[in-house]
């Protein structure tokens, strides 16, 4: 979607990669739901909204990879999400905040959610708001950078959706002169992005335990 361009303006960020750690899908969705982890969803989910900042590289993990298991997620398909981006889309940027802090509340770890808050913050001037949520829009994309290196369909990157894959290239700096082949593997969908010598392997998760 075109509002995705908008992360063109916190591209220049110096962004943090932690050591690159493997992703157990079923061993995240057992420590979210286990009151007794250090990864339980609710103590992750206090420190990301007050203190992203604390966060390591297993936590992030945690809770972006964690969103496969949680219900009640805003859709980018859903109404109350497409008059956001309508208000995003028409400059209205203190309707964007009025709409987006209601989804926000809902599903604070969406990534289209959090970088329409950050155009509308950066556009009111709304320096500590912007500052926040940009921290906590670094601790999900350095949960992606971390899942693998994309040299190999075995160090692909994991993304939960095509959306957040667009987000994730947009950060690589993945232009439009890459070609993409997509081809199915066991738990979702390799995209192959080549140019020249290079090549990209991003895996589009599918849960399905």
């Amino acid at each position: 979607m075109k509002y995705h361009l908008l992360l063109l303006f916190i591209v220049f960020s110096v962004f943090s990669f932690g050591q690159k750690a493997a992703i157990d899908l079923k061993t995240i969705r057992k420590d979210l739901k286990n009151e007794k982890s250090p990864y339980n969803y609710e103590k992750l989910i206090f420190k990301y909204k007050a203190y992203p900042k604390s966060l390591d590289t297993i936590e992030s993990q945690h809770l972006y990879y964690g969103r496969n298991f949680k219900s009640d997620l805003v859709s980018t398909t859903e109404e109350d999400f497409k008059a956001l981006a309508e208000a995003f889309k028409n400059g209205d940027f203190d309707e964007c905040i009025k709409k987006g802090k209601v989804l926000y509340e809902k599903d604070p770890t969406n990534l289209d959610v959090i970088l329409i808050l950050l155009k509308a913050y950066d556009s009111k001037k709304d320096g500590n708001n912007f500052m926040h949520h940009l921290s906590q829009f670094r601790t999900l994309t350095d949960a992606v950078r971390s899942s693998g290196d994309g040299k190999s369909e075995k160090t692909a990157y994991l993304v939960n959706s095509v959306g957040d894959e667009y987000i994730l290239l947009n950060i690589l700096n993945l232009g439009q002169d890459y070609t993409r082949v997509s081809k199915p593997g066991k738990g979702g969908m390799f995209d192959i992005w080549r140019k020249d010598d290079t090549t990209i392997y991003i895996k589009v998760l599918y849960i399905d335990f």
